[in-house]
């Protein structure tokens, strides 16, 4: 009874790259071309076959472990080929050196060749990307040899499902209109959508449909700023300045970005796994005129006292409203402020303004019994509502950046924020 070693082949300039997956264990009965293990590097990940029929004697290597061109996998018996002949360098080298970039039409045509499997094959890193996603991957179709399941095919399973949702809803509504006409239940009028809204709607689609949102919700001490604000008072006249909390907040979530550089970062592409993190501080505020919903951003907010800003929040209200703001200032934001405060609730889920990756929602605030020190105490407690680009942030991350927004909001520090 003959034995062959199976060999790692030549994989490039590759080397002690990991080993993700062993496919095979010892007594199996292999044919030729059976993937024999996984392995990864930061580029792409490549699964090594077997050239050879037989039954697996010894198996020499393990999930983790290191390896490179020469390294043993394992010992075949009843093999009659001799394993220098067959196995081919070229080919898996060229496979493991280049990058896989599916485009959406060849990823369908491949998976619909592919059905999902009970057990899906991928990578723990993919397992992963699944799992943040909240998607099964067992009922994801591979694109890959044998089913394989990579990262294009959850992101393109994802964007199936949305769309054929949207689809369904849509020829959903068009049986009930071509069915029963809304004027046959009483009088009705048909108005256009105001055009703000016709361009917002694409966008906020986008942002719902490609971003992983999550909100994190918290409420913010702001007992201390609010006495501060309301006791302002003009050096000049003596008359109490009209500063709102929206200008102290744009002050607090500066200096929050200025901690947490990922929330003022924008995805570049994120096949490449490339991020912009910005510089600059230009935040965008939400005005709610009779046209839709605007975002204008205040730019530089972090060389701004509350005064200009509070300024500047009023004139950029008025120019929205009237039609007269500047089209780019609609752009280049580094995170997104929307309030609630001055119409009333609590906390919400607020669509991140793409192509930023968080958003930050005010509710109303509100005077409550909280419990320090072994007693209770009134307070002005400010709901919070957070919500990140999962694919950047984590929840931890998203965590603790509101509780350095809160530190920023609390005690003692809105005498800074006022400078």
């Amino acid at each position: 009874m003959s034995v062959t070693e199976i060999k790692v082949p030549n994989i490039g300039d590759f080397k002690d790259v990991e080993v993700i997956e062993v496919l095979v264990s010892e007594g199996q009965s292999l044919k030729k071309n059976d993937s024999l293990i996984t392995i990864e590097s930061d580029k792409s990940s490549v699964e090594i076959p077997s050239n050879f029929d037989g039954k697996i004697k010894t198996l020499k290597i393990k999930v983790g472990d290191k390896v490179s061109e020469g390294d043993l996998i394992l010992i075949l018996e009843n093999s009659s080929q001799n394993p220098e002949k067959v196995q081919k360098k070229s080919t898996i080298e060229k496979e493991f050196k280049k990058i896989k970039v599916i485009k959406p039409e060849v990823q369908q045509t491949a998976t619909d060749q592919n059905k999902a499997s009970d057990i899906s094959s991928a990578s723990p890193k993919v397992r992963k990307f699944a799992r943040e996603l909240g998607v099964d991957i067992n009922q994801v179709k591979g694109s890959e040899r044998k089913g394989r399941v990579i990262e294009s095919d959850i992101k393109l399973f994802v964007a199936s499902k949305s769309k054929n949702i949207s689809i369904n809803e849509n020829k959903n509504n068009e049986k009930i209109k071509q069915e029963y006409l809304h004027s046959e239940f009483g009088e009705v009028e048909t108005k256009d959508l105001p055009r703000v809204k016709k361009l917002s709607s694409k966008y906020l689609m986008n942002s719902w449909t490609n971003i992983p949102h999550v909100t994190n919700h918290d409420e913010a001490d702001i007992t201390e700023l609010e006495e501060f604000r309301t006791s302002l008072t003009d050096i000049y006249t003596g008359e109490k300045k009209k500063i709102t909390p929206l200008a102290f907040i744009v002050k607090a979530l500066t200096a929050s970005l200025k901690k947490f550089p990922n929330f003022n970062s924008s995805i570049d592409n994120i096949e490449e796994g490339k991020i912009t993190v910005k510089k600059y501080y230009h935040i965008g505020i939400a005005v709610d005129t009779p046209h839709g919903l605007m975002v204008p951003k205040l730019r530089n907010t972090d060389n701004k006292n509350i005064s200009l800003i509070g300024d500047e929040l009023k004139k950029l209200s008025d120019e929205c409203r009237n039609l007269k703001i500047d089209k780019k200032e609609l752009f280049g934001g580094s995170m997104t402020i929307t309030s609630l405060g001055g119409i009333g609730g609590s906390f919400f889920t607020p669509i991140i303004n793409f192509p930023e990756v968080a958003i930050l929602g005010i509710g109303k605030s509100e005077k409550k019994q909280i419990h320090i020190n072994g007693r209770f105490i009134t307070r002005t407690m400010l709901p919070l509502s957070l919500s990140y680009d999962h694919r950047i942030i984590d929840g931890a991350e998203a965590a603790r950046f509101n509780n350095e927004l809160k530190e920023n909001l609390g005690k003692n520090f809105a005498y800074k924020l006022a400078i």
